[in-house]
């Protein structure tokens, strides 16, 4: 079963399906969008299929003005579904896309199989937007259909974020509750998130740093997971190696340690930043999903060419159990990769 309503309060794991890209089109503004968000092109394909919902979309994580956690109404991630980036230049960043409610039915999963879209028929609802116009707000400046240049602005999901949402102050205890109550988060896993912010923070006011770390990496080690990240750099020149590894390979995340080796005193090698989240990964083997050449920029919509080597990791993202601001942000961002952080590791025995 299925309902023609917007679905409310949506959770971790409910199921449901894209509306029909009539339906959809009949809940856009004349630029395509609901309260700021837009629906892209290449979501179209997406409508009529049935997913599950990977996390509810209540907050997110400002990569453009780097304010911290914004909140937002009535949205969700579903599983899977990232942007391919073919209306948009050929944009690598494989970012989640943002399904508000209003774009989705729920189905019953104990209920026959869902048939045909049960909205009320696009004839009878006027449209003040077209799948030509979704095309169309891809870009700020350039045409679509004709070659793209360097001052070509784009627009998408990503550099409206903002603009599609709210301050929300990292304070706010209530989206700490909604993370549980959603299923985006378990409860003992989300205390121990707030465990880790509160260690980083007394550890630079209080005396005892070593007491505060110590106590943090013995509850670690009872829970099975990872030590107090420390992350130095020291050089003043950054190391580069070539494996050419691509997508396929296999591969293991170098220990901590040894990536802090390869790191300058912000942390960064040849500009890529080595951020704390990524050391939740560190020793384990994974496998090359792609090399990134080219990625949009949040902050002007420009198109970023990548002149070092960058990949990506198939199911590595960010977890947001480190960061300042924006703990628990379900937006799951991909983890950039240099090849000296990774060795190649042995292909899975069948």
């Amino acid at each position: 079963m299925s309902s023609s309503k917007p679905p409310k309060s949506l959770h971790r794991g409910d199921l449901v399906r894209v509306r029909s890209r009539e339906e959809i089109l009949t809940t856009l503004d004349e630029r395509g969008r609901v309260d700021g968000m837009p629906f892209m092109p290449e979501m179209l394909p997406h409508c009529g299929q049935t997913f599950r919902v990977e996390a509810r979309a209540h907050k997110t994580c400002d990569t453009i003005n780097k304010t911290g956690g914004r909140r937002m109404n009535d949205a969700v991630h579903l599983e899977g579904l990232r942007c391919d980036g073919s209306a948009h230049g050929g944009c690598q960043a494989g970012c989640l896309f943002f399904f508000k409610n209003v774009w989705l039915e729920r189905v019953d999963a104990s209920g026959p199989p869902p048939g045909p879209a049960t909205g009320t028929p696009s004839a009878a609802r006027p449209t003040r937007c077209s799948e030509a116009t979704l095309a169309e707000a891809t870009r700020v400046s350039g045409s679509v259909g004709t070659p793209d240049g360097p001052d070509t602005i784009y627009s998408c999901q990503i550099t409206e974020l903002f603009r599609a949402t709210s301050a929300l102050p990292w304070w706010d205890v209530r989206q700490y509750v909604e993370d549980v109550t959603s299923g985006n988060v378990g409860l003992l896993d989300m205390l121990n998130r707030l465990f880790f912010r509160f260690t980083a923070n007394v550890t630079q006011v209080l005396p005892g740093y070593r007491l505060w770390l110590g106590l943090y990496d013995r509850v670690q080690a009872l829970l099975g997971k990872p030590r107090y990240p420390v992350i130095q750099g020291m050089l003043k020149k950054t190391p580069s190696e070539s494996q050419g590894l691509g997508p396929g390979d296999r591969v293991r995340v170098k220990p901590l340690e040894a990536i802090v080796k390869t790191l300058d005193v912000r942390n960064r090698n040849r500009g890529m930043a080595f951020d704390k989240e990524q050391s939740i990964f560190c020793g384990e083997q994974h496998v090359v999903q792609a090399r990134v050449e080219q990625i949009i920029d949040e902050p002007t919509g420009k198109m970023m060419k990548l002149p070092n080597d960058c990949l990506i990791l198939k199911d590595v993202a960010c977890r947001s159990c480190y960061s300042e601001k924006r703990i628990g942000c379900p937006r799951a961002i991909y983890s950039y990769w240099r090849e000296c952080w990774l060795e190649r590791a042995e292909p899975e025995r069948s």
